[in-house]
This record gives C-alpha cells, sequence and structure tokens, in this order.
C-alpha cells in the first residue's frame, strides 16, 4: 500500500493540513516547511491523488493535443515532448490525429471531447480564422505553427522564413548556384510551406541568383515517396540542381534514395539540407542536414500557455517564436559524402 498524506506529515513532523497546502501548491508555506515536505514525500514515494485535486477544482486534468499526422516523425516526436511538459505538471494529454481535415480539426473541440479535455494545443491547416477565434472563446487553446491572423490565440513557431533563409545560404555558401527545392504547395491554406518558400527565394535574391520556377517542385504531402518523385522530376532538367532544401526530412529522405540510386554522390555532385531534424536524418547514409528546431521549448512553451489560460490567465494572445538551428551533416559535408555502391 502507497504512503498516505498521514505518513508524510508524519515524518516532516507537521500537520495533515500543511502537507495537503503543499501538495496543492498554496502559497503560505514557509520555504523551509516546503522542503521539508518535499523530502518526505520524495523519500516515501508519495504520490497525490491528482484525480481528486482536478476534481476539486471542476477540470479533468486532461489537456488535448491536436496534429495532422502522426506517421510523420516531426509531429511524433513533438507530441512525445508535449507529454513529458504536461507530465511535469500532473496532466494527462490525450491526442487526435486530424490528417490536416476541417471537419477532424473541428471535432477536436466538439461534442464529448470538449467535455474531456481542460484545454488544447492544435497544429490547425484547414481551419479559419474565424471557427479558431470562436474555439478560443469556448476552450483554452494554443496554436502550433503559423499564424492564421493576428491576435487570434496563443501561438508557438518557429521563424520559418529565417530558417529556410540559412538553409538556402549554407547551400549557397558551399558554392552551388543550381539550388533547388522541394515542397512547394500551391494552395491558400499552405502556411508553412508558403514562408519556406518565402525564405528560399530571399536567400538566392541575397546571393544575386534569378528565381527558377523549374528548379521548385511541388509536393503534395510530406513524404518520402513525394521527395523522391520530385527529385526525379529535377534530375530530368536539361540542367538539373547541385543542391537541393527539402521543406521537412521526410522529402530530404526520399530525394536522397533517388539520388544515389541514380548512381550520384551526396554532396559531392548535389548537397541535402532538409528540415525537423527527425531521428532519421542522424542514421541516414549520408547523414542529413537540417534545421532543428527546439522541439523542447516549443513543447514547454505550448503547456506552459495553455495551462495559464486554463488557470485563470486573461490576456491578449501571445506569440512565441522557438529557436531553431542548422545541424550540419553529412549530406552537405563534401569531405564526407556518400555514394551508392554499384
Amino acid at each position: 500500500m502507497g504512503a498516505s498524506l498521514k505518513d508524510v506529515a508524519k515524518l516532516a513532523g507537521v500537520s495533515v493540513k500543511t502537507v495537503s497546502n503543499v501538495v496543492n501548491e498554496y502559497r503560505h508555506v514557509s520555504a523551509a516547511t516546503r522542503s521539508r515536505v518535499r523530502e518526505a514525500i520524495d523519500q516515501l514515494g508519495y504520490r497525490p491523488n491528482l484525480t481528486a485535486r482536478h476534481l476539486r477544482y471542476g477540470r479533468s486534468g486532461i489537456i488535448g493535443l491536436a496534429l495532422p499526422e502522426l506517421g510523420i516523425p516531426y509531429f511524433a516526436e513533438l507530441a512525445e515532448e508535449v507529454i513529458a511538459a504536461a507530465e511535469r505538471e500532473s496532466w494527462s494529454v490525450l491526442i487526435d490525429q486530424t490528417d490536416g481535415r476541417g471537419d477532424r480539426e473541428r471535432l477536436t473541440s466538439s461534442g464529448a471531447r470538449s467535455r474531456t479535455i481542460d484545454g488544447l494545443i492544435i497544429s490547425p491547416l484547414a481551419l479559419d480564422a474565424e471557427f479558431l477565434t470562436a474555439m478560443r472563446a469556448d476552450l483554452p487553446l494554443v496554436l502550433l505553427g503559423e499564424q492564421v491572423g493576428p491576435g487570434i490565440a496563443d501561438l508557438v513557431a518557429i521563424d520559418n522564413v529565417t530558417a529556410a533563409r540559412e538553409a538556402t545560404e549554407h547551400l549557397l555558401g558551399l558554392g552551388r548556384r543550381r539550388v533547388a527545392a522541394i515542397g512547394d504547395q500551391r494552395v491558400s491554406a499552405a502556411g508553412t510551406a508558403n514562408v519556406r518558400l518565402q525564405g528560399y527565394r530571399e536567400a538566392l535574391a541575397a546571393a544575386g541568383i534569378a528565381y527558377d520556377p523549374d528548379l521548385v517542385v511541388p509536393a503534395e504531402s510530406y513524404h518520402r515517396p513525394d521527395g523522391a518523385a520530385a527529385m526525379r522530376l529535377l534530375l530530368s532538367l536539361a540542367d538539373p540542381p547541385d543542391a537541393v532544401f527539402c521543406f521537412n526530412d521526410l522529402l530530404a529522405l526520399g530525394a536522397l534514395r533517388t539520388l544515389l540510386a541514380a548512381g550520384l554522390r551526396v554532396p559531392a555532385d548535389v548537397a541535402i539540407v532538409g528540415v525537423d531534424d527527425i531521428e532519421d536524418g542522424r542514421f541516414s547514409t549520408p547523414t542529413l542536414t537540417t534545421v532543428a528546431p527546439d522541439k523542447t521549448q516549443i513543447a514547454e512553451a505550448a503547456v506552459t500557455m495553455l495551462l495559464e489560460r486554463v488557470n485563470g490567465l486573461d490576456a491578449p494572445p501571445r506569440e512565441v517564436i522557438a529557436p531553431h538551428a542548422l545541424q550540419v551533416r553529412e549530406s552537405t559535408n563534401t569531405v564526407a559524402g556518400a555514394r551508392c555502391p554499384m
């Protein structure tokens, strides 16, 4: 049988009420007493009844996380970080896969789900500003990704324009002049694709290189087969690229496979950069240079802001821009390039 409040109180030499105050994070407990109680909790392995605590405040103790596709490693890795961040605050996470469909995104905040969760973190692809504004009025809300409109809800993102520009500048800095891009999405809702294309074009313009639409290949989805098909199209050009910026790592891994199967050396013949820093890219041959968003900080910021809203914070929508870094690996390092064995 686990330790009880009485056991903790006895070991710490305080009343049961004092232990309860520490567990429930009431402020009016001295630092010395709080420390003594926490030491007793750790020593005894006491676990509070979180369900009772949440019910006391009329909460479920569950937050929602709605992501487009868990089959995309970036979202799976981000979900893991959100779960860890919520767990540190003694909250659970209910995950929905929306497939980027408007009907499924709307369901995350309606019906039984809205009664189950206390707040929602969502990466919306199909919902418009009007619906998200109404959603925020009914449920604490944090958005992930590009802003759908100004001042809708709390937002956590990376600076995708800068990230794309830095990735393209890295390729240009290698002396490459035929830099292609894979991942454009020619639809109005393609926020992330649009801003990554913007960063790519800004880097070309700054280097005095004319934008060539033949070097920009769209991708309906961001999976390996899409990247492989796009790379085959680029290799069919009369003057194929000597570098490729892919809008995510899965596209880059697909493109990499096409290049190696064609007997081309990466990066000696064609250098490749992706975005997301997924685990697969650290173990590919060659390993993948990528823009690495700080997934831990994205998750922590989203959970922190959401719980502040759940706890009653009434303030204008806030925006957190999480850091990113270019992780240079073998796919742009000419000293360590790889060629598919023939």
